[in-house]
């Protein structure tokens, strides 16, 4: 959407304009889930996390300061929805294990190095989210910063030190000989 587009719904939201609203967070809502879904690892958890996010930003539309950042401004608010989820979360202090991926890892440990997806998800949340915003939304480093609130070189940094984790698991290791 181009910037004055952007603009001028993010005008006609804060006049009260519901469908500018929705023509914003709309095609944003697909990233939104995906993003939760990366956090909280739970489809329920994500969508109400996601909705909540949607009606924060339309409560807090106003503190908004450039319209032109819609996207990452949105995108933080579902960021900070996830972690509020996370921290109350009474088992995340006693986590029973994933039976389904206790019996897929039984079978073989070396597949299980391979699976990417796996591998992320041993990373910290953080360490997550920014893989996620850069690798799968493909969000320039500028934007995933300011969705992470961070200075780009500290975005980078975080970058490059959670690929950089993600490599012994995944390295040296034969697929299907």
């Amino acid at each position: 959407m181009p910037d004055d587009a952007q603009a001028d719904l993010v005008s006609d939201a804060l006049a009260g304009d519901e469908a500018a609203f929705t023509a914003l967070v709309g095609p944003l809502l697909a990233h939104g889930y995906q993003l939760a879904i990366a956090i909280l690892r739970d489809p329920q958890e994500a969508q109400d996390a996601l909705q909540d996010a949607s009606f924060t930003a339309w409560r807090q539309l106003r503190q908004l300061r450039d319209g032109k950042a819609f996207r990452s401004w949105f995108l933080r608010i579902v960021v900070n929805k996830c972690k509020v989820v996370r921290r109350s979360r009474w088992w995340s202090v006693v986590r029973v294990g994933d039976t389904d991926l206790i019996k897929r890892e039984a079978k073989d440990d070396s597949i299980r190095d391979l699976d990417l997806h796996r591998a992320i998800r041993r990373l910290r949340s953080d360490d997550r989210i920014a893989i996620f915003l850069y690798f799968y939304l493909d969000l320039p480093l500028d934007e995933v910063a300011q969705v992470l609130g961070l200075s780009g070189a500290a975005a980078r940094s975080r970058l490059y030190r959670a690929v950089r984790k993600l490599r012994p698991g995944l390295q040296g290791q034969e697929v299907f000989q």
